[in-house]
Order: structure tokens, then sequence, then C-alpha cells
């Protein structure tokens, strides 16, 4: 098994962080243009927080490239 620890962080915290909405990300999600959701029970799911925290590192890099 993997010593690699990865966090778990759920939908209010991927919208505070990113701050675009719920249906935005799941549109993103469907366009394979956002780190998809992991399930974690029944009725739950959750995203690995450093696949969040890349997609926007990505995000600031690109729009800092296009400006300059």
């Amino acid at each position: 098994m993997s010593e690699r620890k990865e966090n778990l962080i759920r939908l209010p915290e991927v919208i505070k962080r990113t701050g675009i909405s719920k249906t935005t990300i799941y549109e993103l999600i469907n366009e394979k243009r956002f780190p998809s959701q992991v399930k974690i029970g029944a009725r739950a799911i959750a995203f690995i927080e450093s696949e969040i925290d890349e997609w926007i590192y990505k995000l600031i890099n690109s729009s800092r490239n296009k400006a300059a």
C-alpha cells in the first residue's frame, strides 16, 4: 500500500476555495475540466484536496500567463 496521505474535502469547502458554484463545478466535471469527486458513502462525496489545489494553481498560472 502507498505511503501517500491524501486529504478529502467536502463540496462546501471546494466552493469556498474556488469561488464557483455547485452547478458550475458539476458542469466542469462533466466537461473533464475539473477534478472528479470520490464517493465516500452511500450519499456522500468528497474531493481530493491536492487535486483541487492543483486545479486552482493551474487556473492562476494560466490567467497570469495570458495577461503577460
